[in-house]
């Protein structure tokens, strides 16, 4: 028996009760008992109200649908939508709900979910400075300083809580530099040992299955590691000349021992255009690049990742403690494995990270791929380390059982959905977001998520149509696949949970963001009962 039918069965066996109640002469129970029967009736019509609305709106929004994926080049692609109403449950619109999808950064739903549901949105993180040394009075510590990350990702100079748009206040390192403020605090002048960066915290694993070449070089494919100091990144700034044949200036910040820079870019004629290439061959320290920039231009500023994030960190301490005229008589080293040394150490200082909701948040906002990554390793060392990538990938299994999402209908290889391995389905989302719903973590789930024309990576989209700040949803972006799934808050107070998914897109970059734009812009319209805005259903947007 369809939806439609039951609540009609509904009310006509209710008003057929009453009927024969009056014909009998017999009367109801209670004045409560009539007024509940009365009002459940009430409600059913309401619904069958409802149902016959939305049948006549899911027509129109599939003839919308039809006709922005049936237009060039977006027709080549591949697409899964799946609408449902967030009450009653009911599908409004269903295609290839069930067939798999590279979700891109729609990975990052299921594991922001995960990390809120595992750890809770008050949690964290704490990176420590220890030692198994002494102090003596003389300020010589007698034995190695290690650095111990356990997962925090916002070693940084970001400011928190996230509203509207990043900001950052002081140096990139930071964090850092209140670690060795705090040491230098304690009384330490020189350091008889190593300055070490322990990341064994997590097992070593810098780059996820399906991570390709060229993610690794640039700041969304930063390595993975216990340690994130500035989101495991420096910035390359290139600055011409003021004439052409004048030699463009280079400066890395902070400074690394992860690679060497090779200049090879020259000042062009004021009228040229930039022309730029940046190579980096995988484990190589060497970063090169070549070509030109033009005369007076604004200089040139690559943010590029760091392949030995504990490495880079433990350097970037040292180098912070000898300003404040701490003497290092050892070197630098990296632990990537747990200690066996059962000797006990003293903590000379302690970072504790802004709350678990509020980085979430982040994440989803301007879509933090390492920082994702964070998030899955530390649910999974809540129960201890785990020997191989397929243990950390079974982590997640219980809770997406939990939250009704059929077994196989995500396939997952890492947190953020970088990874080309990935897969879902529309249905596995939206069971996803129903059962966030329900938990007692939805509220910070629900504000993380970018809101269209506002925020996040949604800030520019949908501007000026019925979708602007009626979208909150997880954008999702890589070569050939473009993702949008979230919720739609309807004029009339409903809400509607949606996943749209493109793969094996090709033509520009904006043409597939404008369909999912334009789903959107028709789902408001048609589902809410609004007037069609006077936009075109695909507005240009930029890309995020």
């Amino acid at each position: 028996m369809g939806l439609k039918s039951v609540y009609s069965w509904r009310a006509t066996a209710a008003f057929l009760a009453f009927s024969l109640l009056a014909a009998s002469g017999m009367r109801p129970q209670s004045s409560a008992a009539l007024q509940k029967a009365c009002c459940a009736a009430k409600a059913d019509a309401n619904r069958e109200k409802y149902l016959s609305r939305d049948a006549a709106a899911a027509a129109r929004f599939a003839a919308r649908a039809d006709a922005l994926l049936g237009a060039a080049p977006v027709n080549k692609a591949d697409w899964g939508l799946l609408i449902e109403d967030a009450q009653t449950g009911e599908t409004l619109h269903a295609k290839n709900a069930d067939n798999y999808f590279v979700p891109a950064s729609n990975m990052k739903l299921f594991t922001t979910a995960l990390a809120l549901a595992k750890l809770g949105p008050d949690y964290k993180f704490h990176t420590t400075i220890e030692t198994r040394g002494t102090i003596s009075t003389g300020g010589r510590l007698s034995g190695d300083l290690i650095l111990v990350g356990r997962g925090d990702p916002n070693l940084s100079n970001r400011k928190f809580p996230y509203e509207l748009k990043e900001e950052f206040d002081g140096p990139p390192e930071k964090a850092l530099a209140e670690l060795a403020d705090a040491v230098v605090a304690r009384g330490v002048k020189e350091i008889a040992g190593d300055v070490i960066g322990d990341d064994s915290y997590f097992p070593r694993e810098r780059y996820p299955n399906g991570w390709e070449i060229d993610d690794m070089v640039w700041e969304y494919g930063a390595a993975i590691s216990a340690i994130v100091v500035d989101d495991n990144t420096v910035s390359v700034t290139l600055t011409p000349g003021e004439r052409g044949g004048d030699p463009v200036m280079a400066t890395v910040d902070p400074l690394t021992p992860d690679f060497t820079l090779q200049n090879d870019v020259a000042t062009s004629t004021p009228d040229a255009k930039s022309d730029l290439t940046l190579t980096r061959e995988p484990g190589a320290g060497l970063v090169a690049v070549r070509g030109t920039l033009p005369a007076k231009s604004a200089p040139r500023k690559l943010v590029l990742a760091i392949e030995e994030p504990a490495q880079h960190a433990a350097s970037l301490l040292a180098a912070l403690l000898a300003e404040r005229g701490v003497k290092i008589d050892g070197k630098i080293s990296v632990v990537h494995v747990p200690d066996t040394d059962t000797t006990p150490r003293t903590v000379l200082a302690e970072h504790v990270s802004v709350p678990l909701g509020d980085e979430v948040k982040l994440i989803n906002k301007i879509s933090q791929n390492l920082h994702a990554e964070m998030m899955l390793r530390t649910v999974a060392r809540q129960s201890g380390l785990w020997s191989t990538t397929d243990d950390l990938l079974k982590v997640p299994q219980d809770f997406y059982a939990a939250a009704d999402i059929a077994p196989d209908d995500v396939i997952q290889t890492d947190g953020s959905g970088l990874s080309r391995h990935d897969l879902i389905t529309p249905r596995a989302v939206v069971s996803l977001l129903k059962y966030a719903e329900g938990q007692t973590w939805f509220a910070p789930y629900y504000a993380s998520l970018p809101v269209a024309g506002v925020d996040g990576s949604l800030q520019d989209r949908m501007k000026g149509t019925v979708a602007e700040g009626r979208i909150h949803a997880k954008t999702g972006s890589v070569a050939h696949v473009r993702t949008l799934s979230g919720f739609a808050e309807l004029p009339d107070g409903r809400r509607l949970i949606f996943s749209f998914l493109s793969n094996n897109e090709s033509g520009k970059n904006h043409e597939s963001a404008d369909v999912l734009n334009g789903l959107c812009v028709a789902m408001i319209e048609e589902f809410g009962g609004t007037a069609r805005a006077s936009v075109p259903a695909r507005a240009k947007v930029k890309q995020n």
